[in-house]
């Protein structure tokens, strides 16, 4: 059995070869079980997919790197349910290709900002944080209000997601175009705020 372990500490090549099916093994054994559970693959009770308006919003949302400030994943913590509310089921998730979970938080989690702020509020925060909140360090975005909501691909997108399980109906797709004439890009990214985390309702 001596010789065996001295075999491998020796032999690099042979110690990173075991060490790699180790990882292998481990994150199979972790992973593939998720795959059949429920509670990670069905939607929760109330989940609608984004509308046509909300998912340019999210559009806007990754292009304008949200998502490096901000995560969008309550840990079952009570420091972190305290002050977001209910933690972050996977139930929540199964329509967002990709997931905006992240950990990264020089602002705060977004995961439950759905309903928390008036329209006006994220308008606000939007062209100039500090008029809201004075602390802040996050940049305005104020070309959202003069941009146009681009429907250009709108329609594709929406197919495409529907072959990936989001069940979009032929109607919503057909009428997705005109959801977003006259549209803004701060009209879409408020409207896919102001649906982050109402799936759950949440005691505020």
């Amino acid at each position: 059995m001596a010789g065996g372990h001295e075999k491998v500490e020796t032999n690099l090549a042979l110690m990173a070869l075991l060490i790699l099916a180790l990882v292998l093994v481990g994150g199979l054994v972790q992973i593939v079980p998720l795959f059949f559970q429920h509670s990670t693959t069905e939607p929760v009770e109330g989940l609608k997919p984004y509308n046509a308006l909300q998912l340019a919003g999210r559009d806007v949302y990754i292009r304008e790197g949200c998502y490096v400030c901000h995560s969008q994943m309550i840990r079952p913590f009570r420091a972190e349910t305290e002050r977001y509310g209910h933690y972050s089921v996977a139930g929540e998730f199964v329509y967002d290709h990709p997931f905006q979970w992240g950990s990264k938080r020089t602002g705060p989690d977004l995961a439950r900002v759905g309903g928390r702020y008036s329209n006006e509020w994220h308008v606000a925060h939007l062209l100039n944080p500090r008029d809201v909140v004075p602390e802040s360090i996050m940049p305005g975005y104020p070309w959202l209000a003069e941009n146009p909501a681009d429907p250009g691909d709108i329609r594709y997108r929406m197919q495409v997601l529907r072959r990936l399980g989001v069940p979009y109906s032929d109607e919503e797709i057909d009428g997705a175009t005109k959801t977003l004439e006259g549209r803004t890009e701060m009209d879409a990214m408020v409207a896919y705020l102001q649906y982050l985390g109402t799936a759950i309702k949440t005691r505020r």
